[in-house]
């Protein structure tokens, strides 16, 4: 005789319904994969509404993925009987259970969109990448759409609690996904390792509804009823922090994840130009550095991941080719940015970069247009129609801009070579930009926080003293260790 189809159900006996505010803290892409459009990569659009859709899928794969590399470590594959009881099984896994948590997908506010285009820049000659193939000229840059920072998605969830489960075992775990979004940990969409996508939630609204009640039952069923009076709401909550609504304590987690972070604060010697591609140049001068909005809707001047990454990219594989071969170089550049090209037979070999570069915003900036004028190189007077004006970033003495690295599952080789790229961008060796052939892009290093596996509790300090002419370092001989580390690699 078979068992009754009622006997396998979850017997739910408690439902919570978490809501909060997701707010992005920089320009983010939620893509539609359509390539035919005007831009490479438009945006994702609810079709009726028009507005911007962050589906629950894509959230609930971020989440599951912070969960699984707070419990084991970057990209490790373990089974996680807690995860699977949480997010369900995993993909491929047919008797796996269905997932306790059901997330909605999000509607933002009517989207402002910010446009960016990128472009792959040729090491040698340092200028646009062109390759022509069978008498085809082709280019390698892109543009794409982006939701503009302090779009706000509300977002809705519930999780089910079955009859006779560990309710604080699966709320814990819940709490700790829930917690990379209270701390902005967690990106969502394209290019989070160049510092889009990165998003935050301020503050959480819990509402939990226990089924043996039959007044929460009915305020359960009254949430898509407005017009139902006199129905008392369930137990409802408030607060920024999602663990002390869920009644746990996140306390004694332990984080696995293996990293190498560097926080760098930096004047700017003259001025940076990362020009703006599209937008900017209407306010009047030809180029204008790239401004971005931030949350409260104030556009500011940024460091880019993008011009950034690329920057310190080819600086390292230089930097290798000198102290190594060029093939021990390429293999270690792949390792920790990606690789640069991926061809249809090496898609197998396709990684993300372990360096994750953040876009930082520039701190009082002075704003000045400069105009120059073109020379003829044969007279040596000026060209016809060669007036052109800029509007760089010009630095002073309180002009910051910070610089955020992490690198995930380091080796004291990697480290070493983040510290010698921490070095050129110190001292103004590596300029970042555009015109750094007439002095743009330097900088100058004021303090520098270095946080390792093996120094997390008590990081490594460097800062500047008397206007850069002394340094200060807390471990000089631990530094140098990393650096050795980086010549025994790369001469193998």
């Amino acid at each position: 005789m078979s068992a009754h189809p009622l006997a396998k159900s979850r017997q739910l006996g408690e439902r919570w319904v978490i809501e909060g505010n997701l707010v992005l803290q920089t320009p983010t892409h939620l893509g539609n994969g359509d390539t035919d459009g005007i831009v490479d990569m438009p945006l994702l659009l609810d079709e009726a509404t028009g507005r911007a859709l962050l589906p629950g899928t894509s959230l609930a794969g971020a989440l599951r993925n912070y969960l699984r590399e707070r419990r084991h470590g970057f990209e490790q594959r373990a089974a996680d009987a807690l995860i699977e009881a949480l997010f369900g099984g995993e993909k491929g896994n047919d008797e796996g259970n269905q997932s306790a948590l059901i997330i909605d997908d999000a509607l933002g506010e009517m989207p402002g969109i910010e446009l960016r285009d990128g472009v792959r820049i040729d090491p040698i000659t340092r200028t646009a990448k062109i390759d022509i193939d069978d008498g085809v000229l082709r280019g390698y840059k892109y543009d794409l759409q982006l939701l503009e920072a302090g779009t706000t998605f509300p977002l809705r969830m519930e999780l089910l609690l079955s009859r006779g489960n560990d309710q604080q075992q699966v709320n814990r775990m819940l709490a700790l996904a829930l917690h990379g979004l209270e701390t902005g940990e967690i990106a969502i969409g394209l290019r989070k390792r160049r510092g889009f996508g990165v998003c935050r939630v301020e503050q959480w609204r819990v509402t939990r509804y226990d089924f043996a009640k039959p007044a929460d039952l009915l305020a359960w069923l009254a949430e898509d009823h407005p017009d139902w009076e006199h129905v008392t709401p369930g137990d409802r909550r408030s607060g920024q922090h999602i663990a002390d609504l869920l009644e746990v304590s996140l306390e004694q987690v332990e984080d696995r994840r293996n990293r190498c972070r560097i926080h760098a604060q930096f004047i700017i010697d003259g001025s940076l130009l990362i020009r703006a591609g599209f937008g900017e140049q209407d306010r009047g001068p030809d180029t204008v550095h790239l401004h971005s909005v931030r949350p409260g809707g104030a556009r500011k001047p940024v460091l880019s991941g993008t011009s950034l990454a690329g920057a310190l990219r080819h600086r390292a594989e230089r930097i290798l080719r000198t102290i190594g071969n060029a093939a021990q170089a390429t293999t270690m550049i792949d390792n920790m940015f990606g690789p640069a090209r991926i061809t249809s037979g090496d898609k197998q070999k396709a990684r993300s970069s372990r360096l994750i570069v953040s876009e930082t915003v520039i701190e009082n900036p002075v704003n000045l247009v400069q105009n120059r004028i073109r020379i003829d190189r044969f007279t040596g007077s000026v060209h016809g129609t060669g007036l052109f004006n800029e509007q760089p970033v010009f630095g002073k003495n309180d002009t910051l801009v910070a610089i955020d690295l992490t690198l995930r599952n380091p080796q004291d080789a990697e480290i070493g070579l983040l510290l010698l790229l921490l070095k050129d961008l110190w001292t103004g060796d590596l300029p970042l930009g555009g015109e750094i052939g007439i002095g743009r892009g330097r900088l100058k290093g004021v303090e520098a926080v270095i946080e390792t596996p093996q120094y997390k509790a008590k990081p490594l300090t460097i800062s500047a003293v008397d206007g850069n002419r002394r340094l200060t370092v807390s471990d000089r001989s631990t530094l140098e260790r990393y650096v050795a580390a980086l010549h025994t690699e790369a001469t193998k």
